[in-house]
């Protein structure tokens, strides 16, 4: 469990394999829990309703919840800059603390771990309809308008390695001008700038 909790900023023994591991079980449980709970959803919905519970803001969530920032070992660098709170970083160590546990306890005794930290936010499903991401939003907003599908540009990353921002420029004939958004990854960025233009659209 030590290794789970280890940043790469820490050393190399660090948890970025045990995370590798336990975004495989996570995504498993969360997919045969959602099959189970809902028979007659087709697979675009059953998708959706995946995306929103293994997003990184979820672990992120769920990682908050246990207090994994306190547990977390990190380098000099991540600890000045509050590494412990960040999304990305609580995010990682959760599948990482997944994986650990499946590795020594094995899938039967991981999945009622899981079952324990997801079944309140796997409940909620039932009543709340998941959203569509911003690009989906945008791309259904400009077909049922018989206009040209969006146009997304990788602008640039800033940042230290270890920590990047994207930044994505989105063109779309609902409006003059490009659009920027911001993200830990290109997708992130793509979803923040479809969301600039649809606040603008949708206002």
């Amino acid at each position: 469990m030590r290794a789970a909790l280890t940043h790469r900023s820490a050393g190399a023994d660090n948890n970025e394999r045990l995370e590798f591991l336990g975004d495989a079980v996570l995504n498993l449980f969360i997919t045969q829990a959602l099959f189970d709970r809902f028979p007659e959803k087709d697979e675009g919905h059953l998708t959706r309703r995946r995306a929103a519970l293994v997003r990184r803001e979820a672990l992120a969530r769920i990682a908050r919840q246990l207090e994994l920032g306190d547990l977390l070992k990190l380098g000099e660098g991540e600890l000045k800059s509050g590494g412990g709170r960040r999304d990305s970083i609580l995010a990682n160590a959760l599948e990482a603390v997944i994986g650990a546990v499946y590795l020594d306890a094995g899938f039967a005794a991981c999945t009622n771990t899981l079952h324990r930290l997801y079944g309140t936010m796997i409940a909620e499903q039932d009543s709340d309809e998941i959203a569509k991401d911003p690009k989906t939003r945008l791309q259904e907003y400009l077909q049922a308008r018989r206009m040209p599908l969006p146009i997304y540009r990788l602008k640039g990353m800033e940042g230290e390695a270890h920590q990047q921002t994207f930044v994505v420029e989105c063109e779309t004939a609902a409006l003059s001008g490009a659009w920027q958004g911001r993200g830990g990854n290109r997708r992130a960025a793509e979803q923040a700038a479809a969301e600039q233009i649809l606040s603008h659209l949708e206002a």
